[in-house]
């Protein structure tokens, strides 16, 4: 799963607001905000809502790395 931590540091990847971005994923503002608040923690709330976000960041070409309990990250995918 993936932390609030790693969402906004993936969203600050892709240079977009946060409201440019939730649009994109197809979430409300309000909900973006909330999953990005929770600190470095595994955001509460609607699996569907996590799986469209983490969707949406991996088109963009984001790639989530690591778990929570041992360093989560973000980086850009490699090229094949």
């Amino acid at each position: 799963m993936i932390t609030s931590s790693q969402i906004k540091a993936a969203r600050a990847m892709t240079g977009l607001t946060v409201r440019a971005f939730a649009e994109m994923a197809g979430i409300a503002f309000s909900t973006m905000v909330r999953l990005e608040s929770a600190g470095n923690e595994i955001p509460g709330g609607n699996v569907e809502t996590l799986k469209k976000l983490k969707k949406a960041f991996e088109k963009a070409g984001v790639q989530f790395i690591g778990t929570p309990e041992e360093g989560a990250g973000v980086r850009w995918k490699p090229k094949p």
